[in-house]
């Protein structure tokens, strides 16, 4: 009935990811006021956000994560431009404009 590959399989699957999904997410607001965290779980916390931005976004600017590419990469150099103007910013709109427009010059160009 569940053979890997079969439409049962499948759908199971999906099922218990979606379960596991909205546990994890939801645990916290069901049991969140009840169970307080420690100064140093609040501090490790801080860091969740930035952390799996990083994630998302590192493997997407790496030269050689998809093989073949060369080293110069135009992604890359769009987030360097980001990185630039946002040090002399702090801006985040003025980021994603000026790391948005830098990619589509870049891609335009090369």
């Amino acid at each position: 009935m569940f053979e890997p590959g079969s439409d049962a399989y499948m759908l199971a699957v999906i099922g218990l990811l979606t379960l596991c999904s909205a546990i994890t997410r939801a645990g916290y607001f069901v049991v969140g006021n009840r169970i307080p965290l420690t100064e140093n779980v609040r501090r490790a916390l801080r860091y969740a956000p930035p952390a799996a931005l990083i994630a998302i976004i590192v493997p997407e600017l790496l030269p050689w994560a998809e093989g073949g590419r060369a080293f110069f990469d135009v992604k890359l150099l769009a987030a360097v431009v980001a990185v630039v103007v946002y040090v002399r910013t702090r801006s985040t709109i003025a980021v994603i404009l000026s790391g948005m427009g830098a990619f589509w010059l870049l891609r335009a160009l090369f």
